[in-house]
């Protein structure tokens, strides 16, 4: 099964970065990378730029476009990763071991696979997902 890895920040947390050398930074989440991909559950990760950033809110008759990031600091989200697992608690212990610091949250969440939705399985845009996943090579 696939779980994501929401990486959160206050500003507490953006703060103490920001003392903190980006070498070493780069280094310990270099290597958390590296373990992940060694332990081959690793799909996907990426760290997000703070600007620019825009919020699509969809509440009236036409999506509003705002300026971001995304809302108050607490709510920032500053990275992912996508791994494959066996078992939701794998998921936790790799999210535990990430190099964050205090004021710093790792969300972890699964990702919708073929059978959530088995029931809708001759729907169109089901079989075509399916298509589309092999040809994105994601699947």
């Amino acid at each position: 099964m696939k779980h994501m890895l929401i990486m959160r920040a206050t500003q507490a947390a953006i703060d103490a970065s920001k003392e903190m050398d980006f070498e070493q930074i780069l280094n310990e989440m270099g290597a958390y990378n590296e373990q992940l991909m060694q332990a081959g559950v690793m799909v996907a990760g990426e760290g997000l730029a703070d600007e620019p950033g825009y919020l699509v809110e969809f509440g009236g008759e036409t999506p509003v476009v705002s300026d971001g990031p995304y809302g108050e600091v607490h709510e920032l989200f500053n990275g992912f990763w996508i791994l494959q697992t066996a078992t939701a608690e794998e998921a936790v212990e790799w999210a535990k071991r990430c190099p964050l610091g205090p004021g710093s949250t790792l969300e972890v969440r699964r990702v919708h696979d073929e059978n959530d939705l088995a029931e809708f399985a001759d729907n169109e845009y089901i079989k075509k997902e399916a298509g589309w996943r092999e040809e994105l090579g994601t699947d």
